[in-house]
């Protein structure tokens, strides 16, 4: 700005559309944009294009979220409409959000972050389970509550926080991290090194029985919080695949339900058998009819786990 560079294909220089009162908090040698001048959107209007012109599919916009700029997000919507192909533009930080934003983000973006930066302590990942609650009876097609990039694999690679590592959180809270974004069906982009990555976190995300809740699943909410036990519903999924919907003619989709033990183990459920009275042998269960029952498992403490069956393979969506 300060050697007062000219805005491209126009007679505006650098100083005169900057909004020097508009400084990101943490990259300082940022300003906004003054959207009161001509020039603004000629800035953003030829760097977009220059992306299209690589064939760049997808744009992250940062410091567009807090605060938040309305004006400069549909600047920069307004850039993406105008280059002449299809990208999809996702915004960040997120750091305090609100839902009374929605119409403004499902008009102007693909995607937008509820949250900063998610790194491996479980104390921020557990917090987490409560913001994507209110985001995801809202998620579709319109628009995406994004839950940022799950920690997991190898971590930390020239970060700013932390040294080059493995992801600190344990296995069931891995599990009940990535459940977690799973059943309020967030945009999944791993936030590690895949190459570098322990197997067993590659065969986590990819998963069938678990992309297909992300993929196809619908009306997904949280029924039930109460002393640490968190669980989540999915009562359907969309049926992707015409051939498998005639193999299953009428068949309902059967409820899965996902749970995440934020502390405490479960307690132990009482044997009904103790409450008879001596001397009368106890009743017989009655014997149940059809698929066998899954066996009752206590959750490691903040662990996660589906409960329930699935009928769609794994295929994504179209887009």
């Amino acid at each position: 700005m300060a050697a007062r560079l000219p805005v491209h294909g126009t007679e505006f220089t650098a100083d005169e559309i900057a909004d020097t009162a508009s400084v990101c908090p943490w990259n300082t040698d940022n300003y906004g944009l003054d959207h009161d001048h001509p020039g603004a959107q000629a800035y953003y209007d030829p760097q977009v294009a220059q992306f299209a012109a690589w064939d760049v599919d997808f744009v992250k916009a940062d410091d567009m979220l807090f605060p938040y700029h309305d004006r400069e997000i549909a600047a920069y919507a307004r850039a993406v409409e105008r280059c002449g192909r299809p990208v999809e533009l996702s915004l960040s930080p997120g750091t305090d959000v609100s839902l009374a934003r929605l119409d403004h983000l499902r008009e102007h973006a693909t995607m937008w972050r509820v949250r900063d930066d998610l790194w491996d302590r479980w104390a921020d990942a557990a917090a987490h389970f409560a913001r994507m609650a209110r985001w995801a009876p809202w998620q579709g097609a319109a628009g995406w509550a994004d839950a940022d990039m799950p920690p997991l694999g190898r971590i930390g690679v020239r970060a700013e926080r932390g040294t080059d590592r493995l992801c600190s959180l344990t296995r069931p809270e891995r599990t009940s991290l990535l459940t977690l974004w799973l059943v309020s069906r967030s945009p999944l982009m791993m936030g590690g090194d895949p190459p570098t990555s322990p197997p067993g976190t590659i065969e986590l995300l990819t998963d069938d029985e678990a992309l297909v809740v992300l993929w196809h699943s619908t009306g997904n909410r949280e029924v039930l919080r109460e002393n640490g036990l968190v669980l989540w519903d999915r009562p359907g999924h969309r049926r992707p695949h015409p051939v498998r919907r005639r193999l299953l003619p009428g068949r309902r989709t059967p409820p899965v339900r996902d749970a995440a033990r934020l502390g405490r183990r479960p307690p132990r459920r009482p044997d009904p058998r103790a409450a008879e009275p001596r001397g009368r042998p106890a009743r017989r269960p009655v014997p149940h009819r059809g698929p066998a029952r899954p066996r009752r498992r206590p959750l490691p403490p903040h662990g996660g786990r589906r409960a329930g069956a699935s009928t769609t393979a794994a295929t994504p969506p179209k887009p």
